[in-house]
Protein backbone atom coordinates (compact mmCIF):
# COMPACT_ATOMS: atom_id res chain seq x y z
CA UNK A 1 0.00 0.00 0.00
CA UNK A 2 1.17 3.54 -0.92
CA UNK A 3 1.23 5.04 2.73
CA UNK A 4 0.15 8.02 1.05
CA UNK A 5 -2.97 7.31 -0.12
CA UNK A 6 -6.51 8.34 1.44
CA UNK A 7 -6.67 5.27 2.87
CA UNK A 8 -3.40 4.88 4.33
CA UNK A 9 -3.63 8.40 5.95
CA UNK A 10 -6.91 7.41 7.77
CA UNK A 11 -5.45 5.17 10.28
CA UNK A 12 -3.85 5.41 13.24
CA UNK A 13 -1.36 8.46 13.45
CA UNK A 14 1.06 6.39 15.27
CA UNK A 15 1.38 3.26 12.74
CA UNK A 16 1.63 6.14 10.17
CA UNK A 17 4.68 7.74 11.91
CA UNK A 18 6.05 4.16 12.52
CA UNK A 19 6.13 3.11 9.16
CA UNK A 20 7.45 6.27 7.24
CA UNK A 21 10.06 6.57 9.95
CA UNK A 22 11.20 2.63 9.11
CA UNK A 23 10.56 3.32 5.28
CA UNK A 24 13.33 6.30 5.44
CA UNK A 25 15.58 4.09 7.40
CA UNK A 26 15.29 1.35 4.87
CA UNK A 27 15.75 3.59 2.44
CA UNK A 28 18.94 5.33 4.26
CA UNK A 29 20.56 2.09 5.13
CA UNK A 30 20.09 0.37 1.32
CA UNK A 31 21.86 3.34 0.08
CA UNK A 32 24.54 2.84 2.37
CA UNK A 33 25.18 -0.54 2.18
CA UNK A 34 25.61 0.00 -1.62
CA UNK A 35 28.26 2.86 -0.71
CA UNK A 36 30.11 0.33 1.51
CA UNK A 37 29.95 -2.75 -1.42
CA UNK A 38 30.78 0.36 -4.13
CA UNK A 39 34.09 2.07 -2.01
CA UNK A 40 35.39 -1.41 -0.27
CA UNK A 41 34.46 0.96 3.15
CA UNK A 42 32.64 4.09 2.76
CA UNK A 43 31.98 2.77 5.50
CA UNK A 44 30.77 -0.08 7.47
CA UNK A 45 30.88 2.57 10.32
CA UNK A 46 28.22 4.69 8.60
CA UNK A 47 25.72 2.05 8.37
CA UNK A 48 26.26 1.40 12.17
CA UNK A 49 25.52 4.94 13.27
CA UNK A 50 21.98 4.44 11.91
CA UNK A 51 21.08 1.59 14.62
CA UNK A 52 24.24 1.34 17.08
CA UNK A 53 24.21 1.88 20.31
CA UNK A 54 23.66 5.44 22.17
CA UNK A 55 26.76 7.59 21.48
CA UNK A 56 28.42 7.79 25.04
CA UNK A 57 30.95 9.84 26.43
CA UNK A 58 33.80 12.10 24.61
CA UNK A 59 32.31 15.35 25.50
CA UNK A 60 35.69 16.71 26.16
CA UNK A 61 36.62 15.56 22.64
CA UNK A 62 33.53 16.71 20.80
CA UNK A 63 33.95 20.09 22.06
CA UNK A 64 37.99 20.44 21.33
CA UNK A 65 37.20 19.26 17.85
CA UNK A 66 34.53 21.93 17.90
CA UNK A 67 36.57 24.93 18.67
CA UNK A 68 39.40 23.60 16.22
CA UNK A 69 36.42 23.28 13.63
CA UNK A 70 35.51 26.96 14.13
CA UNK A 71 39.34 27.83 14.48
CA UNK A 72 39.53 26.21 10.40
CA UNK A 73 36.92 29.03 9.35
CA UNK A 74 40.16 31.15 9.59
CA UNK A 75 42.78 29.45 8.53
CA UNK A 76 43.06 25.30 7.36
CA UNK A 77 43.80 23.11 10.66
CA UNK A 78 45.60 19.49 10.79
CA UNK A 79 44.05 17.44 13.35
CA UNK A 80 45.50 14.09 13.88
CA UNK A 81 43.28 11.63 16.02
CA UNK A 82 45.34 7.77 16.88
CA UNK A 83 43.97 4.97 19.05
CA UNK A 84 44.22 1.59 18.80
CA UNK A 85 41.57 -0.28 16.47
CA UNK A 86 38.15 -0.30 17.15
CA UNK A 87 38.16 2.80 19.97
CA UNK A 88 35.92 4.23 18.15
CA UNK A 89 37.86 7.31 16.15
CA UNK A 90 35.76 7.17 13.07
CA UNK A 91 32.42 7.11 14.68
CA UNK A 92 33.85 10.34 16.77
CA UNK A 93 35.10 12.17 13.58
CA UNK A 94 31.65 11.46 12.09
CA UNK A 95 29.80 12.69 15.21
CA UNK A 96 31.76 15.84 15.51
CA UNK A 97 30.90 16.66 11.67
CA UNK A 98 27.55 15.50 11.54
CA UNK A 99 26.11 19.06 10.71
CA UNK A 100 28.74 20.75 8.53
CA UNK A 101 29.93 19.70 4.73
CA UNK A 102 32.16 16.95 5.50
CA UNK A 103 34.10 14.25 2.74
CA UNK A 104 35.10 11.26 4.08
CA UNK A 105 38.02 9.51 2.62
CA UNK A 106 38.69 6.05 3.97
CA UNK A 107 42.68 4.53 2.57
CA UNK A 108 41.75 1.04 1.17
CA UNK A 109 44.96 -0.82 -0.05
CA UNK A 110 44.35 -0.31 -3.55
CA UNK A 111 46.11 1.17 -6.81
CA UNK A 112 46.43 5.33 -6.28
CA UNK A 113 44.59 6.11 -9.30
CA UNK A 114 41.48 3.65 -8.43
CA UNK A 115 41.70 5.20 -5.05
CA UNK A 116 41.44 8.67 -6.36
CA UNK A 117 38.88 7.76 -8.31
CA UNK A 118 36.98 6.67 -5.56
CA UNK A 119 37.93 10.06 -4.02
CA UNK A 120 36.66 12.06 -6.78
CA UNK A 121 33.33 10.34 -6.57
CA UNK A 122 32.66 11.48 -3.04
CA UNK A 123 33.56 14.87 -3.63
CA UNK A 124 30.72 15.34 -6.72
CA UNK A 125 28.30 13.57 -4.25
CA UNK A 126 29.00 15.85 -0.88
CA UNK A 127 30.09 18.98 -2.46
CA UNK A 128 28.09 18.99 -6.31
CA UNK A 129 30.68 19.90 -8.37
CA UNK A 130 32.85 18.67 -10.89
CA UNK A 131 36.26 18.02 -9.99
CA UNK A 132 37.63 16.56 -12.85
CA UNK A 133 40.26 12.75 -13.10
CA UNK A 134 42.86 12.12 -10.54
CA UNK A 135 45.92 9.86 -10.53
CA UNK A 136 47.42 11.48 -8.03
CA UNK A 137 46.36 12.17 -4.29
CA UNK A 138 49.08 14.88 -3.87
CA UNK A 139 47.55 16.25 -6.87
CA UNK A 140 44.17 16.16 -5.67
CA UNK A 141 44.89 17.03 -2.08
CA UNK A 142 46.00 20.68 -3.94
CA UNK A 143 42.61 21.33 -5.51
CA UNK A 144 40.56 20.62 -2.33
CA UNK A 145 43.11 22.88 -0.54
CA UNK A 146 42.43 25.95 -2.93
CA UNK A 147 38.87 25.05 -3.41
CA UNK A 148 38.14 25.79 0.34
CA UNK A 149 39.38 29.01 0.14
CA UNK A 150 35.96 29.80 -1.11
CA UNK A 151 34.06 27.31 0.38
CA UNK A 152 34.99 25.86 4.35
CA UNK A 153 34.27 22.25 4.82
CA UNK A 154 35.86 19.32 6.56
CA UNK A 155 38.07 16.21 5.27
CA UNK A 156 38.19 13.26 6.87
CA UNK A 157 41.33 10.80 6.08
CA UNK A 158 41.01 7.55 7.69
CA UNK A 159 43.90 5.05 8.21
CA UNK A 160 46.21 7.22 7.25
CA UNK A 161 49.10 5.12 7.43
CA UNK A 162 48.35 3.27 4.58
CA UNK A 163 49.56 5.40 2.05
CA UNK A 164 52.77 4.60 2.88
CA UNK A 165 51.57 1.11 1.34
CA UNK A 166 50.53 2.79 -1.86
CA UNK A 167 52.72 5.58 -2.20
CA UNK A 168 54.59 7.35 0.31
CA UNK A 169 55.32 9.90 -2.07
CA UNK A 170 52.18 11.23 -0.67
CA UNK A 171 53.25 12.14 2.46
CA UNK A 172 55.55 14.88 0.76
CA UNK A 173 53.10 16.03 -1.28
CA UNK A 174 50.76 16.71 1.29
CA UNK A 175 53.50 18.68 3.18
CA UNK A 176 54.06 20.80 0.07
CA UNK A 177 50.49 21.87 -0.57
CA UNK A 178 49.74 22.33 2.87
CA UNK A 179 52.55 24.15 3.30
CA UNK A 180 51.18 26.51 -0.05
CA UNK A 181 47.78 27.09 0.93
CA UNK A 182 47.12 26.93 4.78
CA UNK A 183 47.24 30.16 5.57
CA UNK A 184 44.44 31.36 3.14
CA UNK A 185 42.69 27.78 2.94
CA UNK A 186 39.49 27.13 5.35
CA UNK A 187 39.89 23.49 5.51
CA UNK A 188 39.39 21.36 7.93
CA UNK A 189 41.65 18.35 8.24
CA UNK A 190 41.04 15.56 10.57
CA UNK A 191 43.47 12.68 9.83
CA UNK A 192 42.96 8.97 11.67
CA UNK A 193 45.28 6.20 11.97
CA UNK A 194 45.18 3.14 13.90
CA UNK A 195 48.60 1.68 13.81
CA UNK A 196 50.29 3.54 16.68
CA UNK A 197 53.93 2.76 15.15
CA UNK A 198 53.30 4.09 11.86
CA UNK A 199 51.20 7.11 12.74
CA UNK A 200 53.66 7.99 15.40
CA UNK A 201 56.59 7.95 12.72
CA UNK A 202 54.63 9.76 10.32
CA UNK A 203 53.41 13.01 12.43
CA UNK A 204 56.65 12.89 15.16
CA UNK A 205 59.99 11.80 13.52
CA UNK A 206 61.82 15.32 12.59
CA UNK A 207 62.99 13.33 9.51
CA UNK A 208 59.21 12.64 8.14
CA UNK A 209 57.94 16.06 6.09
CA UNK A 210 54.57 15.72 8.42
CA UNK A 211 56.46 16.43 11.39
CA UNK A 212 54.61 19.43 13.45
CA UNK A 213 52.50 20.01 10.23
CA UNK A 214 49.64 18.99 12.85
CA UNK A 215 48.01 21.43 14.78
CA UNK A 216 47.17 18.64 17.44
CA UNK A 217 47.43 15.20 17.88
CA UNK A 218 44.89 13.68 20.00
CA UNK A 219 45.18 10.23 21.57
CA UNK A 220 41.66 8.69 21.95
CA UNK A 221 41.50 6.27 25.11
CA UNK A 222 38.96 3.75 26.24
CA UNK A 223 35.71 4.46 27.79
CA UNK A 224 36.21 5.14 31.57
CA UNK A 225 34.74 2.60 34.38
CA UNK A 226 31.84 5.17 34.54
CA UNK A 227 30.66 4.82 31.14
CA UNK A 228 30.85 1.22 31.14
CA UNK A 229 28.62 1.50 34.61
CA UNK A 230 26.38 3.46 32.40
CA UNK A 231 26.25 1.81 29.66
CA UNK A 232 25.61 -1.38 31.49
CA UNK A 233 22.92 0.15 33.44
CA UNK A 234 20.83 1.17 30.32
CA UNK A 235 21.03 -2.21 28.77
CA UNK A 236 20.72 -4.22 31.97
CA UNK A 237 19.81 -2.46 35.10
CA UNK A 238 19.63 -5.52 37.47
CA UNK A 239 23.20 -5.63 36.63
CA UNK A 240 25.75 -6.77 39.23
CA UNK A 241 29.12 -5.86 40.19
CA UNK A 242 30.46 -9.36 38.31
CA UNK A 243 28.99 -8.52 35.37
CA UNK A 244 30.44 -4.93 35.28
CA UNK A 245 34.07 -6.71 36.59
CA UNK A 246 33.57 -8.80 33.60
CA UNK A 247 32.49 -5.65 31.15
CA UNK A 248 35.93 -4.33 32.21
CA UNK A 249 37.64 -7.43 32.13
CA UNK A 250 37.01 -8.29 28.76
CA UNK A 251 36.83 -4.58 26.63
CA UNK A 252 38.79 -2.84 28.52
CA UNK A 253 36.23 0.39 28.03
CA UNK A 254 36.83 -0.14 23.91
CA UNK A 255 33.59 1.01 22.26
CA UNK A 256 33.47 -1.60 19.77
CA UNK A 257 33.53 -4.53 22.08
CA UNK A 258 31.21 -3.13 24.73
CA UNK A 259 28.91 -2.58 21.42
CA UNK A 260 29.58 -6.24 20.62
CA UNK A 261 28.07 -7.40 24.03
CA UNK A 262 25.22 -5.33 24.04
CA UNK A 263 24.39 -5.89 20.80
CA UNK A 264 24.29 -9.96 21.65
CA UNK A 265 22.35 -9.45 24.89
CA UNK A 266 25.55 -10.16 26.73
CA UNK A 267 25.08 -8.69 29.69
CA UNK A 268 26.11 -11.08 32.14
CA UNK A 269 29.48 -12.45 33.14
CA UNK A 270 28.41 -15.90 31.88
CA UNK A 271 27.06 -14.59 28.71
CA UNK A 272 29.62 -12.71 27.99
CA UNK A 273 32.32 -15.11 28.13
CA UNK A 274 29.59 -17.62 26.38
CA UNK A 275 29.97 -15.07 23.11
CA UNK A 276 33.91 -15.10 23.36
CA UNK A 277 34.18 -18.56 23.37
CA UNK A 278 31.74 -19.10 20.58
CA UNK A 279 32.80 -20.86 17.05
CA UNK A 280 31.36 -17.39 15.20
CA UNK A 281 33.15 -15.29 18.02
CA UNK A 282 34.66 -12.37 16.77
CA UNK A 283 36.53 -12.11 19.20
CA UNK A 284 38.91 -15.40 18.38
CA UNK A 285 40.57 -14.22 16.11
CA UNK A 286 40.81 -10.18 17.11
CA UNK A 287 43.92 -10.72 18.70
CA UNK A 288 45.60 -11.28 15.79
CA UNK A 289 43.89 -9.13 12.97
CA UNK A 290 44.95 -6.13 15.62
CA UNK A 291 48.56 -6.88 16.30
CA UNK A 292 50.40 -9.17 13.06
CA UNK A 293 50.48 -6.47 11.00
CA UNK A 294 51.48 -3.69 13.53
CA UNK A 295 54.51 -6.45 14.68
CA UNK A 296 55.29 -7.46 10.94
CA UNK A 297 57.51 -10.53 10.15
CA UNK A 298 58.74 -11.25 13.54
CA UNK A 299 55.20 -11.67 15.39
CA UNK A 300 55.70 -14.81 16.17
CA UNK A 301 58.51 -13.42 19.05
CA UNK A 302 55.93 -10.54 19.79
CA UNK A 303 52.98 -13.19 20.42
CA UNK A 304 55.66 -15.52 22.74
CA UNK A 305 56.27 -12.74 24.99
CA UNK A 306 52.94 -11.37 25.30
CA UNK A 307 51.82 -15.40 26.13
CA UNK A 308 54.33 -15.15 28.61
CA UNK A 309 53.19 -11.91 30.50
CA UNK A 310 49.74 -12.85 29.78
CA UNK A 311 50.61 -15.87 31.80
CA UNK A 312 51.89 -14.01 35.07
CA UNK A 313 55.82 -14.01 34.32
CA UNK A 314 56.34 -10.24 34.14
CA UNK A 315 60.28 -9.63 34.67
CA UNK A 316 62.37 -10.01 31.75
CA UNK A 317 64.52 -12.76 33.24
CA UNK A 318 61.67 -15.27 33.61
CA UNK A 319 60.68 -14.41 29.98
CA UNK A 320 63.49 -15.43 28.70
CA UNK A 321 64.23 -18.18 30.93
CA UNK A 322 60.57 -19.56 29.24
CA UNK A 323 61.94 -18.68 25.62
CA UNK A 324 65.21 -20.47 26.27
CA UNK A 325 67.29 -17.42 26.62
CA UNK A 326 66.16 -15.42 23.93
CA UNK A 327 67.42 -11.92 24.15
CA UNK A 328 64.17 -10.11 24.17
CA UNK A 329 65.24 -6.50 25.39
CA UNK A 330 64.75 -4.98 21.93
CA UNK A 331 61.45 -7.02 21.24
CA UNK A 332 60.41 -5.79 25.07
CA UNK A 333 61.47 -1.51 23.89
CA UNK A 334 59.46 -2.09 21.04
CA UNK A 335 56.36 -3.49 22.47
CA UNK A 336 56.56 -0.63 25.54
CA UNK A 337 57.96 2.86 22.81
CA UNK A 338 56.72 1.82 19.32
CA UNK A 339 53.62 -0.24 19.84
CA UNK A 340 52.41 0.60 23.27
CA UNK A 341 51.43 -3.03 24.02
CA UNK A 342 52.82 -3.20 26.99
CA UNK A 343 53.95 -0.83 30.19
CA UNK A 344 56.85 -1.44 32.61
CA UNK A 345 55.60 -1.27 36.55
CA UNK A 346 58.45 -0.29 39.20
CA UNK A 347 57.54 0.55 42.79
CA UNK A 348 55.95 3.68 43.28
CA UNK A 349 58.36 6.25 44.19
CA UNK A 350 61.08 4.00 42.67
CA UNK A 351 63.67 5.68 40.42
CA UNK A 352 63.43 5.21 37.11
CA UNK A 353 66.82 3.44 37.03
CA UNK A 354 65.66 1.27 39.20
CA UNK A 355 65.54 -2.74 38.16
CA UNK A 356 62.72 -3.39 40.19
CA UNK A 357 60.94 -3.46 36.88
CA UNK A 358 58.02 -5.67 35.97
CA UNK A 359 55.78 -6.10 32.32
CA UNK A 360 52.40 -5.68 31.86
CA UNK A 361 50.08 -5.96 29.10
CA UNK A 362 48.30 -2.31 29.09
CA UNK A 363 44.92 -3.39 27.17
CA UNK A 364 42.36 -5.50 28.89
CA UNK A 365 40.93 -7.33 25.75
CA UNK A 366 44.85 -8.37 24.99
CA UNK A 367 45.89 -9.81 27.63
CA UNK A 368 42.46 -11.94 27.74
CA UNK A 369 43.11 -12.78 24.19
CA UNK A 370 47.04 -13.69 24.94
CA UNK A 371 45.95 -15.69 28.05
CA UNK A 372 42.79 -17.89 27.13
CA UNK A 373 42.75 -17.79 23.52
CA UNK A 374 46.32 -17.68 21.83
CA UNK A 375 47.28 -20.39 24.83
CA UNK A 376 44.46 -22.83 23.88
CA UNK A 377 44.72 -22.31 19.89
CA UNK A 378 44.60 -25.77 19.62
CA UNK A 379 41.32 -25.81 21.36
CA UNK A 380 39.83 -23.76 18.48
CA UNK A 381 41.02 -25.91 16.00
CA UNK A 382 40.03 -28.89 16.89
CA UNK A 383 36.54 -26.99 17.01
CA UNK A 384 36.14 -27.46 20.95
CA UNK A 385 34.84 -24.71 21.81
CA UNK A 386 33.22 -26.14 24.76
CA UNK A 387 36.03 -26.93 26.03
CA UNK A 388 37.32 -23.29 25.68
CA UNK A 389 34.33 -21.81 27.34
CA UNK A 390 34.90 -24.43 30.32
CA UNK A 391 39.09 -22.84 30.56
CA UNK A 392 37.82 -19.18 30.56
CA UNK A 393 34.97 -20.30 33.24
CA UNK A 394 37.82 -22.11 35.39
CA UNK A 395 40.63 -19.46 35.45
CA UNK A 396 37.93 -16.77 35.06
CA UNK A 397 37.64 -15.80 39.00
CA UNK A 398 41.86 -15.54 39.04
CA UNK A 399 42.11 -13.47 35.60
CA UNK A 400 39.52 -11.14 36.99
CA UNK A 401 41.28 -10.82 40.14
CA UNK A 402 43.84 -9.05 38.73
CA UNK A 403 41.28 -6.99 36.26
CA UNK A 404 39.76 -5.83 39.59
CA UNK A 405 43.09 -4.27 40.87
CA UNK A 406 43.47 -2.58 37.31
CA UNK A 407 39.95 -1.13 37.30
CA UNK A 408 40.14 0.20 41.11
CA UNK A 409 43.42 1.78 40.08
CA UNK A 410 41.36 3.64 37.50
CA UNK A 411 38.67 4.46 39.61
CA UNK A 412 41.21 6.30 41.86
CA UNK A 413 42.35 8.06 38.69
CA UNK A 414 39.32 8.88 37.35
CA UNK A 415 38.20 10.57 40.50
CA UNK A 416 40.90 13.25 40.30
CA UNK A 417 41.82 13.22 44.00
CA UNK A 418 45.16 11.58 44.19
CA UNK A 419 48.51 12.86 42.87
CA UNK A 420 50.51 9.45 42.67
CA UNK A 421 48.99 6.06 42.05
CA UNK A 422 51.68 3.12 42.49
CA UNK A 423 51.73 -0.47 43.77
CA UNK A 424 54.52 -1.62 45.98
CA UNK A 425 57.35 -4.37 46.18
CA UNK A 426 60.35 -4.62 48.15
CA UNK A 427 63.31 -6.36 46.64
CA UNK A 428 62.92 -9.79 47.07
CA UNK A 429 59.03 -9.18 45.41
CA UNK A 430 57.80 -9.29 49.05
CA UNK A 431 55.20 -7.10 50.93
CA UNK A 432 53.20 -6.52 48.18
CA UNK A 433 50.27 -3.57 48.33
CA UNK A 434 47.75 -3.27 45.72
CA UNK A 435 47.69 0.38 45.55
CA UNK A 436 48.84 2.99 47.20
CA UNK A 437 47.07 6.56 46.73
CA UNK A 438 48.73 9.64 47.26
CA UNK A 439 48.10 13.36 48.02
CA UNK A 440 50.74 15.44 48.33
CA UNK A 441 49.02 18.87 48.65
CA UNK A 442 46.80 17.15 51.80
CA UNK A 443 49.38 15.31 52.73
CA UNK A 444 47.37 11.58 52.81
CA UNK A 445 48.25 8.52 51.97
CA UNK A 446 46.16 5.32 51.41
CA UNK A 447 47.42 1.89 51.84
CA UNK A 448 44.63 -0.61 49.98
CA UNK A 449 44.19 -4.36 49.84
CA UNK A 450 42.18 -5.44 46.73
CA UNK A 451 40.38 -9.06 46.69
CA UNK A 452 37.39 -10.52 45.07
CA UNK A 453 36.28 -12.08 48.33
CA UNK A 454 36.03 -9.27 51.21
CA UNK A 455 36.44 -12.07 53.48
CA UNK A 456 40.63 -12.63 52.51
CA UNK A 457 41.02 -8.76 53.25
CA UNK A 458 43.67 -9.20 55.94
CA UNK A 459 43.99 -5.22 57.17
CA UNK A 460 45.93 -6.28 60.03
CA UNK A 461 48.84 -7.92 57.39
CA UNK A 462 48.38 -4.63 55.50
CA UNK A 463 49.88 -1.98 57.85
CA UNK A 464 52.95 -4.21 58.40
CA UNK A 465 53.42 -4.28 54.78
CA UNK A 466 52.78 -0.44 54.90
CA UNK A 467 54.72 -0.06 58.35
CA UNK A 468 57.47 -1.76 55.98
CA UNK A 469 56.89 0.73 53.23
CA UNK A 470 57.24 3.49 55.43
CA UNK A 471 60.96 2.44 56.67
CA UNK A 472 62.06 2.84 53.28
CA UNK A 473 60.78 5.36 51.84
CA UNK A 474 60.96 9.35 52.66
CA UNK A 475 58.03 10.59 50.25
CA UNK A 476 55.53 9.96 52.80
CA UNK A 477 56.73 10.83 56.47
CA UNK A 478 54.76 12.69 57.72
CA UNK A 479 51.69 11.94 55.97
CA UNK A 480 48.31 11.21 57.37
CA UNK A 481 47.60 7.30 56.87
CA UNK A 482 44.50 5.61 55.62
CA UNK A 483 43.98 1.48 55.11
CA UNK A 484 41.72 0.41 52.98
CA UNK A 485 40.01 -2.86 52.02
CA UNK A 486 38.18 -3.02 48.55
CA UNK A 487 36.37 -6.11 46.92
CA UNK A 488 34.26 -7.13 44.38
CA UNK A 489 31.32 -6.00 46.27
CA UNK A 490 32.43 -2.33 46.40
CA UNK A 491 32.95 -2.15 42.05
CA UNK A 492 29.60 -0.53 41.50
CA UNK A 493 30.10 2.09 43.97
CA UNK A 494 32.82 4.51 44.44
CA UNK A 495 31.60 5.66 47.91
CA UNK A 496 34.92 4.30 49.21
CA UNK A 497 37.44 5.90 46.86
CA UNK A 498 35.35 9.91 46.94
Amino acid sequence: MDYRSPNFRSKNLFSQIFVINFLRFLKKAVSLHYRNAHYGNAHFDNLKKIYNMQFYNRERELENLAVIQEMSLSEGQMTVLVGRRRIGKTQLLLKSTETQPTLYFFVTRKAENMLCRDFVEEIQTKLNIPIGDYSSFGRLFEHLMILAKERPFNLIIDEFQDFSRINSAVFSEMQKYWDLHKKTSKINLLISGSIYSLMHKIFEDKKEPLFSRAGRIINLKAFDVSVLHEILADYNPDYNSEDLLALYTFTGGVAWYVELFMKHKAFTHKAMIRLMSSEDSPFLNEGKNLLIEEFGKDYTIYFSILECIARGLTTRGEIENHLGQIEIGGYLSRLEKDFSVIAQQRPIFAKPSSKQVRYNIDDNFIAFWFRFIYKYQNFIEAGSFALLEEVIRRDYSTFSGIMLERCFKAQYKESGRYTNLGRFWDRKGENEIDLIAVNELDRTVEFVEIKRNPARINLKELETKAAYFLQHTKECKGYTILYKGLSLEDIKSNRKIV
